[in-house]
């Protein structure tokens, strides 16, 4: 790959503060385990996932392995617990997780595991290096989206969730954006300040033909016409048509909002996408039309609206709220090139493999964090949806999952050539 002189470094991060964002992403967690009720935390909302009563522990499980065992080389306290809350599960379809409530410790006991591991580390945060407490941070914040996907699939009983802010839309403009040739940025650079996972390097461009894509997500009544067509129904609709359908929201079932983002599977948003005479973009389509440049002579934005950190206006993440807003909101967010609400309200799936980009090293702690899902079977996500926090929308992250998988806040964005 060629350099490029319109992409520029990453905004650097200040390493100052990051103690502050681990307590801040300590008391999120926390708090999204108040919302669930004791007796359900040992359920298993999604089936090819742990059970909740694994996250409680994980959490702290990571941070000691990472921050106290491999950075600091303090012996463990409680190995067994360092190993059982180790690491999640992905297993391949038809292969899930037998596991039974009796095999996993009692919630007390997680607890007094997870106030040893905070105490022990609490005087050490100001001193730890600064990417592996980032790591911490964003593993941690992470997983508060993941969990947000359990709590989804979770009956209303079992959970507390408040009810969301108003969100209006605005009026429709034109639907496509015509987007010229020219150069995408992806990845970042390994002298670049600031912290990213293995995957997001190295620095590349990405030469890119001209394009077209749709300025808004696919929404749920766009996506109802393939349903009454044949398609298939999306994973987060209730009943059984063809005028009756509800969709699954964080507060159980409610009438279908016709105007906010369909979440569907990849192999769904093909689909769709091929029933329109249209595709899925590509990763370097996705990230062009998200963060430019788009002209001669521009260079690509740290954030699709700009160089202004992520505010409430600009879109639907950082845990503003549960569920999807209406697809033409926050056009304050719009990118370069005019298209809505590519960071946030819902993850874009790409038509891209998920692989790594030239000059990928793996990770020294964690190696099979992106490596192992280098099998073909993950496609790349883009942007990101209503729970994912505000640190995790740089332009070079990347989310994967299989093209199935039904449980992800993922939406669609339609290109054409």
């Amino acid at each position: 790959m060629r350099n490029a002189p319109t992409c520029r470094p990453a905004v650097p991060r200040a390493a100052a503060g990051l103690a502050g964002e681990y307590r801040e992403a300590c008391r999120r967690s926390d708090a999204l385990f108040q919302l669930v009720a004791s007796d359900a935390l040992s359920a298993r909302p999604i089936p090819e996932r742990h059970r909740l009563i694994f996250y409680l522990g994980h959490l702290e499980a990571f941070d000691w392995n990472l921050l106290a065992a491999y950075t600091l080389g303090w012996p463990r306290f409680h190995p067994g617990f360092d190993h059982l809350f180790s690491f999640g599960i992905d297993p391949p379809p038809g292969q899930l997780p037998a596991d039974q409530p009796v095999d996993w410790p009692a919630r007390s006991q997680i607890e007094a595991y997870n106030r040893e591991v905070r105490l022990r580390l609490s005087a050490e945060l100001e001193r730890l290096p600064a990417g592996a407490l980032a790591a911490a941070i964003e593993h941690r914040l992470m997983h508060l989206e993941t969990l947000a996907y359990l709590l989804h699939q979770m009956a209303p009983q079992d959970k507390q969730i408040s009810a969301d802010p108003a969100a209006a839309g605005a009026k429709r403009e034109a639907e496509w954006i015509a987007i010229p040739a020219g150069d995408a940025c992806l990845g970042r650079r390994r002298s670049d300040a600031g912290y990213g996972w293995d995957n997001e390097y190295e620095a590349h461009v990405a030469p890119t033909p001209a394009f077209e894509i749709s300025r808004y997500k696919v929404t749920n009544g766009e996506y109802l016409e393939f349903v009454r067509a044949g398609g298939p129904a999306p994973p987060f609709w209730r009943g059984n048509g063809p005028n009756s359908w509800r969709l699954l929201a964080m507060r159980g079932e409610v009438p279908l909002p016709l105007e906010a983002p369909v979440y569907l599977t990849q192999a769904q948003a093909s689909a769709y996408a091929a029933w329109r005479g249209a595709r899925l973009p590509s990763e370097a389509e996705w990230q062009r039309a998200a963060y430019g440049p788009v002209a001669a002579g521009e260079a690509a934005r740290e954030f699709p609206w700009g160089e202004e950190q992520p505010q409430p206006r600009h879109g639907n993440f950082d845990f503003q709220r549960w569920d999807p807003a209406p697809v033409t909101a926050y056009p304050e967010g719009d990118s370069a090139c005019g298209a809505r609400q590519m960071v946030g309200n819902g993850w874009e799936w790409t038509e891209t493999v998920f692989a790594p980009f030239p000059g990928f090293e793996p990770d020294g702690f964690y190696p099979g964090y992106s490596r192992n899902f280098f099998d073909g079977r993950h496609f790349v996500l883009k942007g990101a949806g209503p729970r994912t926090a505000a640190r995790l929308l740089r332009r070079s992250f990347r989310n994967w999952f299989r093209p199935e998988y039904p449980y992800v806040h993922a939406t669609a964005r339609l290109a054409r050539s």
